[in-house]
């Protein structure tokens, strides 16, 4: 067993996220949105706004002042599409090809076996309302929540949504509808067939066994070292299944157990990783980035402690509403309160903190470019910093 340092760890991690020290180009076509997507294998989707859509931030992390809408236009709202939408780490864009690899969770949803026990209940207890709303889709096409019988307000059963909603949303969880596109955030249904190419629908599903092997690999490739619970975190896969497809991993050779200095559990490079001597970037990661989104997994790799308070009361926040870490070269260095103040055309900077072994001024000094770039990105003239936070003084400074 290869005994690793956590320094090489982390680069080792960063190089396989994208993170590689290359320079991001001034206008990222296609080929480098798709590129980058590939290597991350999907775009977690997050229902805030308060800043952009979380689904966005990951490609500028890494590309830069990319166009959105091309992103849009290969996503959900062309026949044209590179991605489909459905449940991967949770609601997520992934790419076509991985569709036959996305459908164990329908299967097991349909066999009362899915993620979420409301909507086997659902189906089990209004199976008809079930069918009329599928047949309801299946004639009418495109389908809004208002457009299907009993679609209105829910009455704080299901999460609080109406009948409509849930059976929409159950027949979502089995494949049997999916995201046609979306009108702002609001999610539109047809059937797979309208959607799907059909040379992708008619791709075999592997056995599940194959499946769970080639999910335990992808989430290695993406992450490049994990343990066994960042692995199997990747794709939300069930406990006992990934056991076993690490064990076929390993089998296989695609990922090859090693030992990183601190960690308590043993550690699993992807055969195919690369080792490079440096590694990193300038960025402002999203809450859902896959870089971040395990928390345990960030502290472990930069001593970050990191927890988003969107939900926590406002007394109760010690950082802010929506805070985003900001990676300077291999090390988290700090965290900022944003939010798009779209009706006076800034770029809010609520709060900013460095953090403990992070210099302030040098802090300030990668950020502030970052954060005019963001400000064109989302096309908001300026960038307004708060007084609030420890990195305050230093980035108003340089502003």
């Amino acid at each position: 067993m290869k005994s690793l340092s956590l320094d090489q760890a982390r680069r080792i991690a960063l190089a396989a996220q994208g993170f590689d020290s290359r320079h991001r180009g001034s206008t990222p076509n296609w080929g480098a949105i798709a590129r980058t997507i590939d290597k991350l294998h999907l775009l977690q989707i997050d229902s805030v706004n308060v800043l952009v859509r979380s689904h966005y931030l990951p490609l500028f992390a890494r590309l830069g002042n990319y166009d959105r809408a091309v992103l849009d236009k290969r996503s959900l709202n062309t026949k044209n599409r590179h991605l489909f939408e459905c449940w991967a780490h949770e609601a997520s864009l992934v790419p076509m090809e991985l569709h036959p690899l996305m459908r164990w969770r329908m299967h097991r949803a349909r066999a009362g076996d899915g993620i979420y026990t409301s909507m086997d209940r659902f189906a089990r207890e209004e199976p008809e309302f079930l069918k009329s709303t599928l047949a309801f889709v299946e004639k009418n096409g495109p389908t809004r929540v208002r457009d299907v019988p009993e679609g209105g307000k829910g009455d704080g059963g299901w999460w609080g949504w109406s009948k409509g909603k849930m059976a929409l949303e159950t027949l979502f969880d089995h494949g049997l509808v999916t995201t046609s596109r979306r009108d702002g955030f609001e999610r539109i249904y047809d059937i797979p067939e309208r959607v799907i190419p059909s040379e992708v629908l008619a791709r075999e599903t592997p056995p599940e066994r194959e499946v769970f092997r080639q999910l335990m690999a992808m989430g290695g490739a993406a992450l490049g070292i994990a343990t066994e619970i960042d692995l199997r975190d990747y794709f939300r896969l069930p406990v006992a299944d990934a056991k076993t497809a690490l064990a076929d991993c390993l089998a296989d050779g695609s990922l090859i157990e090693v030992e990183v200095k601190g960690w308590k559990a043993p550690a699993y490079i992807h055969r195919d990783a690369k080792r490079p001597r440096e590694a990193g970037g300038i960025a402002l990661l999203s809450p859902f980035d896959p870089l971040v989104w395990n928390r345990e997994r960030a502290e472990r790799l930069f001593g970050f402690h990191y927890r988003i308070e969107l939900y926590t009361p406002q007394e109760k926040r010690k950082f802010g509403y929506y805070v985003l870490p900001f990676l300077h070269h291999d090390r988290m260095a700090g965290r900022l309160c944003l939010k798009a103040d779209r009706e006076n055309n800034a770029l809010l900077v609520n709060a900013s903190y460095h953090e403990a072994d992070a210099d302030p001024a040098e802090t300030a000094r990668a950020l502030a470019p970052e954060l005019r770039l963001m400000a064109v990105w989302l096309g908001l003239a300026e960038v307004k910093v708060a007084r609030s936070g420890n990195l305050a003084a230093a980035l108003r400074k340089v502003s």
